[in-house]
């Protein structure tokens, strides 16, 4: 097709009229030009995003390229010589991983099918991996069904790969840079490409899932056990916590699946799964499904669960209070510093976020032995002299809530530590230092050094906070689900630490089973929604990990990059 008449048919389609197209491509033009604004004459070559930012994709991508590699080598292998090209790429369409014959890699690098490209279809236009990402479904870009007439002599075969959650997660396109004219032409490919794409899933599933049941299914005895079609993860009660993606046709059209019963589905219980383990003959494992078909099925058994794994010690009294979040990392060091000193300290943040933790944390480290612990509201000048009285030598005293205090207890307190240079005062509040109504006299014999906690929501090391919590308060046996995870890290949490705590003691009471899954945990409370934060705020808290930042946001990925793309936004190097 020339590339007048190339332009011609897109007109045509722009109008309404069907010319033949798969639906899917038609739709895929209409968007090039109306959405994106894109002219199919123009010539553009590939976008290649920069070397950090490819740095950044491969990062978050990790697990997942290594759960595809060893399978996208073995495809690699049976179209050797073929001229095809393997491309991995995440759910932005970037190219993480590539396999190709290195004879053509100048030819591969100009049509973009290499490293780095990214082949999202607001800036490739319709093509393979672009037209997958918004379909989720498999699909192949043959020749000019592409919009840009750059990409006109490529045929490019993709399908979807999701994560256990049902998440699309990657991409796997199969491509040739030139092919027979039919689109027929390329039935094999979608054959090879779907099939890997099926046993990437799978290979991911069986890797997070040692401590889970696994029942894996296929339409054939023979290939059970060697490769099974489909998978799903059960938690001791035998409801849903993971599935690869061809589960959902055991299911009703658009009805949930995580949190299911497995007997919502099969003629099967939890009870009856060690009757599907490999010590029983193939042929004996039939599942019985709800529509009268039948399957049959693999059970494999939980392992024994591992230990957890601990998070990087700074060593002392104040390691227990953080993970491996950077901000908090240096405020706790600067806290142990500021320790062994007697500048008095004022310590921030919102409610629930940890201060009477952190200032006891201090006066522990101090190793000072007075200890007078006060609530600023309601106290009054007599209780004041009355408490501290009672105390001789170096002695801390912790002052929760100081923006509370009357103006005459100021007074008092002002006189107080003037006469009684052994006190050392350790104050919290809520307040930001600008917004605390205390005369300047006090203030500065209060706030010697400033120390504000962020908010949990803005915290890298929430994951962490979570399982250490979890552990303080249930047996080691009792664990999180992944969608119950994943429903944690996406709340925005008002309450802090504090939420956070009854949370999961709620859930833990709830909870049938050792599995914390999604109908454990109480609704988020909004009833006080936290101050907004900046993207890039959002994106540090969430480690730049885009399917969490989405989470926290409440919009899906594609919006976040380009809000991302939009302010300019790099991640850190």
């Amino acid at each position: 097709m020339s590339d007048r008449q190339h332009i011609e048919e897109i007109e045509q389609v722009l109008e309404g009229t069907q010319t033949g197209r798969d639906t899917f491509v038609s739709a895929s033009w209409r968007r090039c030009v109306e959405l994106y604004g894109m002219d199919p004459l123009r010539n553009d070559p590939a976008h290649i995003v920069t070397e950090a930012e490819l740095r950044d994709h491969r990062k978050q991508a990790e697990w997942m390229i290594a759960a595809a590699r060893t399978g996208l080598q073995s495809l690699f292998r049976q179209v050797a010589g073929q001229n095809y090209v393997l491309i991995l790429t995440d759910a932005q369409g970037v190219c993480v991983d590539f396999f190709g014959d290195e004879l053509f890699a100048d030819e591969l690098r100009g049509a973009g099918l290499y490293l780095g490209s990214n082949w999202a279809e607001e800036l490739a236009g319709t093509c393979g991996v672009g037209a997958c990402i918004f379909t989720q479904e498999p699909v192949t870009v043959h020749q000019d069904d592409h919009f840009g007439n750059a990409h006109t002599t490529l045929s490019c075969t993709a399908a979807p790969i999701f994560d256990s959650l049902g998440q699309l997660t990657a991409v796997l396109d199969i491509s040739l840079l030139r092919s027979p004219t039919t689109k027929s032409s390329q039935n094999l490919a979608m054959s090879l490409v779907t099939t890997a794409a099926r046993r990437v899933e799978m290979a991911n599933l069986m890797a997070e899932s040692r401590q889970d049941w696994v029942l894996r299914f296929s339409s054939s005895p023979e290939f059970l056990d060697v490769d099974p079609e489909v998978a799903v993860r059960l938690n001791g009660s035998g409801q849903i916590i993971g599935y690869t993606r061809g589960a959902r046709r055991l299911f009703p059209e658009g009805a949930p699946i995580l949190g299911q019963r497995i007997d919502a589905a099969l003629n099967l219980s939890v009870d009856d799964l060690p009757d599907l383990m490999r010590d029983r003959p193939t042929e004996e494992r039939i599942i019985e499904l709800r529509d009268g078909g039948a399957l049959f099925g693999h059970a494999i058994a939980p392992q024994a669960p591992r230990t957890l794994r601990a998070a990087p010690r700074r060593g002392g009294v104040l390691a227990g209070l953080a993970g491996s979040d950077p901000i908090i990392a240096r405020l706790l060091t600067q806290a142990e510093k500021l320790a062994r000193t007697s500048v008095p300290l004022l310590i921030c943040g919102d409610t629930g976020t940890g201060k009477n933790k952190l200032a006891r944390a201090i006066h522990m480290v101090s190793q000072v032995n007075g200890f007078v612990p006060l609530d600023c509201a309601g106290l009054t000048p007599m209780a004041l002299q009355t408490a501290c009285g009672e105390v001789v030598g170096p002695t801390t005293l912790l002052l929760r809530g100081i923006d509370a205090l009357t103006p005459e207890t100021a007074a008092a307190l002002t006189v107080l530590l003037d006469q009684r240079p052994d006190l050392r005062p350790l104050s919290t509040t809520c307040l930001a230092p600008r917004q605390m109504n205390l005369s300047r006299p006090l203030f500065h014999r209060l706030a010697g050094s400033t120390l504000t906690l962020p908010p949990l929501r803005q915290r890298q090391d929430l994951g962490w906070l979570i399982d250490r919590m979890l552990r303080r308060r249930s047996p080691e046996t009792i664990r999180l689900s992944p969608s119950a995870r994943a429903d944690l890290m996406g709340r925005s949490w008002p309450g802090n630490l504090r939420e956070l705590e009854q949370v999961l003691d709620v859930a833990i009471a709830l909870c049938e089973g050792p599995v914390i899954d999604l109908p454990d945990l109480p609704p988020p409370v909004e009833a006080h929604q936290p101050a907004e934060e900046t993207l890039e705020q959002v994106l540090d808290a969430c480690d730049w990990n885009m399917a969490r930042a989405s989470r926290r946001l409440g919009v899906n990925r594609s919006t976040v990059l380009r809000r991302i793309r939009k302010a300019g936004l790099r991640p850190p190097g």
